[in-house]
């Protein structure tokens, strides 16, 4: 792969993190990443005025993460594209479904680890 390739994947790859950085925005994809979802949905999802939800909304789509759907006077939105979906399913799979082999401990309390004999 050339130098070229690779510095233009970065900048998509950036752009692509960047729109997703936001935790409201995360939380938006999350439910489309579970299927088509109304703005009223997602409003009452996500707990966003229809304000606030509908700024994050036009970023996800000026930036091509989601696409819409007109059906009567409701606007429907669904993930849009490859990139979207798998980086979806990647953290669902990160954080959202419990590992078999999950060994990760909870933090040790600092009074109880003191008070503990020796």
């Amino acid at each position: 792969m050339k130098i070229e390739d690779l510095q233009a994947n970065a900048r998509r790859a950036s752009a692509l993190l960047k729109a997703m950085s936001n935790e409201r925005r995360l939380l938006i994809l999350c439910y489309l990443s579970q299927g088509e979802r109304s703005v009223g949905e997602l409003e009452g999802l996500v707990g966003l005025s229809q304000s606030a939800l509908s700024q994050h909304l036009a970023r996800l789509r000026r930036d091509k993460l989601v696409r819409t759907r007109r059906s009567a006077q409701n606007i429907y939105y669904s993930l849009n594209g490859h990139e979207a979906q798998t980086i979806m399913a990647t953290l669902h799979g990160l954080y959202c479904v419990p590992a078999a082999t999950d060994t990760v401990e909870a933090p040790l309390d600092a009074a109880a680890v003191a008070a503990a004999p020796n």
